[in-house]
Order: structure tokens, then sequence, then C-alpha cells
């Protein structure tokens, strides 16, 4: 796995994980199902970013959970839910979904359309405290309207704020953005401890110095200065910036 610096590791986005099967086509960023990469297991408590492209009508059926954050984003299309707790519902691109699994939870995942793909980014986090009550919560964002910006998605449940948003048993912040090219924005890290995850989404951006291009990704460890530097290199440029925790508290 490169490192570009002591502080940096580099995931280009040919060196993911890669599974084809048919109705389902995933790229692993860390290891999964059959992917396994000794150096690759997970970033902090960011345990999977799998970035899916599933089949008109095809799914995930019913399957099991427990003690893990689940943040799914959809990029195109739209993905049905239907779970243990009574939560129906269709997610589509600008929304994100959030599902703390807990004590334990079953869970399906539909491609809502018979003619085309949806894909989407399922990531899991390890939560910060076990065995907690199954929980459910969506909402969507107008990434267009707020242009320039890393629009917050998720915070931690401590977050003072917290009740208006969607948030997740751990102290992690995602971040999304689109951007025109050359434009330049600081981010300042939460909590000193933490890392950042910064992986493009589309276009190519400099974050902190690293050039990156579509599905690239960057891990930030904890450094002395608390401040990056993210600018976007092509006309809309999309960024996922997710604030880490490196070492599970629990």
């Amino acid at each position: 796995m490169p490192l570009i610096s002591p502080q940096h590791i580099l995931y280009r986005s040919e060196t993911r994980g890669y599974a084809n099967h048919g109705w389902l086509e995933a790229r692993h960023t860390f290891s999964f199902a059959g992917y396994y990469n000794p150096e690759r297991i997970h970033f902090g408590v960011l345990r999977v970013l799998n970035d899916d492209r599933v089949s008109g009508g095809m799914g995930f059926g019913t399957h099991p959970h427990d003690n893990m954050e689940i943040i799914t984003i959809p990029l195109e299309g739209a993905l049905e839910h239907s779970d243990s707790m009574g939560n129906r519902g269709v997610i589509r691109k600008g929304d994100v979904q959030v599902m703390s699994a807990g004590t334990g939870v079953t869970h399906s995942e539909f491609n809502h359309h018979p003619d085309q793909d949806v894909r989407l980014f399922q990531i899991w986090v390890f939560p910060d405290r076990k065995n907690v009550s199954p929980r459910y919560d969506q909402k969507s964002f107008d990434f267009q309207i707020c242009r320039n910006t890393l629009q917050t998605l998720v915070v931690p449940q401590s977050y003072e704020g917290a009740v208006d948003k969607l948030w997740i048993h751990q102290n992690a912040w995602f971040h999304r953005g689109i951007f025109d090219e050359g434009t330049s924005i600081p981010y300042v890290r939460r909590t000193a401890s933490n890392g950042l995850f910064a992986m493009v989404i589309e276009g190519k951006f400099q974050v902190d110095g690293a050039d990156l291009n579509r599905r690239d990704a960057l891990g930030i460890k904890p450094m002395e200065r608390g401040e990056i530097s993210i600018t976007a290199q092509a006309p809309d440029s999309e960024l996922l910036l997710i604030e880490i925790p490196m070492y599970n508290s629990d």
C-alpha cells in the first residue's frame, strides 16, 4: 500500500478489490467478502467502503448485521430498503441513509428500477459502543445549491446539533461537496487525534498535496497541524471527506 509520506496512505482506484457477480459489480477499498488484503483491513474505525453497481430489479436479500454503523450513499438511481425495525422506503441520488445495527437487525436492499442500474457507496464504521438499540434514518441533500463547500452529512451522536442531523454512534464526520475547477478550501479537523479519509467521487483534486483522480482515495493520519488544503482540479469535481477516529474507544 503506497505511503507517500509518513502521514499519508494512498488508495488508487485501480488497486481496489474487485468482484463481478453479474447483477452486482463491486469495488472494495478494504478487505471484504472474497477480497482480502492484510494491508487493507480498515483505516481507523472505517471498516468498509464498497463502490457497488446493482443491475435493474436485483439486490441483496434479507441479511443480518450487528454492532456496526452503516451509511449508504446512492450515486445514481434508486435503492429500495426494508428492515426488521419496520422501515420501508426508497433512497435516491442526493439522499444519505444511516443505520445503527446495534443488538441486531436484518434488512434487504434492492434496485428500485427494473431497467436501470443503481450505483452506491456502502460504508461501515465500527461504533464507539456496542449493543445499542437499532435505529434508522435518512435525509436528502442538494449539493448543487451548496457548490464549493463541504456539506456535512453525518455527525457524532454527541454533537450538540445532532438532533436535527443524521448521526451515528462514533466520533466521525461525513462531508460531501461539488466544486468548480480551481476552488480551494481548508478543512480543520474537529478532533486532533482523528484521521481523515478523502475519496474523489468525480473529477480531480489535490488533497493535502496529493493529486487524486476519480475514485482515488487518501488516508491522512493524525498530525500536529489540524488543517489541510483541498483544491478541485477539474470542473464539477466531487469529494467525500470522512473524519474518523483512528482507534476504537470501545
